[in-house]
């Protein structure tokens, strides 16, 4: 279907960040925009006040007049809604063209530049540093983010004059292989997943023929020392990136009273005197990342300069809800054992002499099954973890896959406990905090404002 064509579009799963994301792109083009999702939330809520219609029952008669002709209307589904979904089965019986989210992005870099940003974690951060930094340049850009901005209050950027899209490429369902990227990052290939893949080589792999699409003209950004293999084809010019190593990297790194600055290093170019808006020690390597995308699409030196030090971050990344010399609190997404690992390591390294606490709860029986020892490693690195039932998203229960398997193999003389989500907030009541930390994909971020208030109170 050609976008002249279409003149509706509904959407299966609408309050995804992904998913919205889009919404929000045909809203702004002027189409009919309606759709379904299990419950409603900020997002959805947002999402009807700017001129989606939203219901939140599996209900065919639900769906509006306007998406109900096969020859106008484009039907986008997220892989998370089951197959025997009745509002996804009336569409496939009734010959509409249903893509998935990652197709219609993969249009978008057909007919954009297109600076994608791969990898099991840190893909988040760097595509919103990158887009940020765009954005108030010269270059601009459009930005289909995985998170909401702090910088704008949202997860998707229009430019109505920018060649430049960047988008955040999931490895989820292999639906990165949609994309035709102009440029690509690629952070990290520690293995995750492996309910879609299977195995680490499968793993691996996906992300070598993802390395085939990009186009001629192009180039490939690789953190350095990763273990897959990369494949681009003639024209495709390929760096190597890392905090201290590679064609782009940091030298003179300074972390001192809360505050990050160094000197960054390419090869067209070093930029000096780099401070970071969200002075955070992970964020040193992802913003090497995003500032060499964004110094090879043409920004200025000035430019990576004031991006990187007006960056506000992404919600829930990393995310400081209360910062004062007696409490730390702050909420972060990581859920693979490397993000824990790097999240964990990072607040070590900004409070090295307090007492540092973690509320974990694990996301998927099938990821915590199959490294829950990781986990258990990276979590080590703190005083005390709190452990919450896993969160299960799209999965069944696993005979014997709990959150003790993480417990019972934490470190010696690292305190730890088991607790209910919804016995949380009476936890925090009944507890003194030095720097608190709420970890987890799942749905205990839901409790972040109640415990910011109860912390507060004190």
């Amino acid at each position: 279907m050609e976008l002249k064509d279409i003149k509706s579009v509904y959407f299966v799963g609408a309050g995804g960040i992904g998913m919205s994301a889009l919404a929000r792109y045909f809203i702004h083009k002027g189409f009919v925009v309606a759709g379904y999702d299990k419950t409603p939330t900020a997002l959805t809520r947002q999402l009807e006040k700017e001129g989606m219609i939203l219901h939140y029952e599996e209900n065919v008669d639900e769906i509006p007049h306007a998406c109900r002709d096969p020859r106008s209307c484009l039907v986008i589904y997220t892989p998370a809604v089951p197959a025997e979904h009745k509002e996804l089965l009336y569409f496939r019986s009734g010959g509409f063209e249903i893509e998935k989210r990652a197709q219609v992005l993969g249009t978008l870099t057909r007919s954009h530049k297109g600076l994608c940003v791969a990898g099991t974690h840190g893909k988040t951060t760097t595509s919103a540093m990158c887009a940020h930094i765009l954005h108030q340049s010269h270059v601009d850009c459009n930005a289909f983010l995985g998170g909401i901005s702090k910088n704008y209050g949202t997860n998707y950027i229009l430019s109505d004059a920018s060649d430049y899209v960047v988008i955040e490429a999931d490895e989820f369902d292999r639906s990165f292989h949609w994309l035709r990227p102009w440029m690509t990052v690629i952070t990290a290939t520690d293995p995750d997943h492996l309910d879609i893949y299977g195995t680490k080589e499968a793993y691996l792999e996906s992300f070598r023929h993802y390395t085939e699409l990009i186009q001629p003209g192009g180039a490939l950004i690789l953190h350095k020392g990763l273990e897959m293999k990369q494949h681009v084809q003639q024209g495709v010019k390929v760096y190597e990136y890392s905090r201290d190593d590679g064609d782009f990297h940091a030298e003179n790194i300074r972390i001192e009273d809360g505050e990050i600055s160094f000197d960054f290093i390419s090869p067209l170019g070093n930029v000096t005197g780099v401070e970071l808006g969200q002075p955070v020690p992970i964020n040193i390597e992802n913003s090497v990342a995003a500032m060499a995308m964004a110094q090879l699409s043409g920004c200025t030196a000035e430019e990576l300069r004031y991006g990187m030090s007006t960056y506000h971050g992404v919600e829930r990344r990393f995310d400081f809800k209360i910062k004062t010399d007696k409490l730390v609190f702050l909420s972060d997404y990581a859920h693979h054992p490397k993000e824990i690992y790097q999240s964990a390591r990072s607040i070590r390294e900004l409070y090295r002499n307090r007492r540092i606490t973690a509320i974990f709860q694990p996301h998927l029986y099938t990821r915590t099954r199959d490294f829950y020892k990781d986990f258990a490693d990276a979590l080590s690195q703190l005083d005390e973890v709190i452990l919450c039932d896993i969160y299960p998203a799209r999965e069944a229960p696993i005979p014997g896959v709990t959150s003790r398997l993480i417990y019972d193999n934490l470190k010696p003389g690292v305190e730890r406990s088991l607790i209910h989500k919804e016995d949380v907030p009476q936890l925090v009541k009944s507890r003194d905090f030095d720097v608190l930390i709420v970890l987890g994909a799942g749905d205990l971020d839901n409790y972040v404002p109640q415990i910011t208030k109860i912390l507060e109170s004190k």
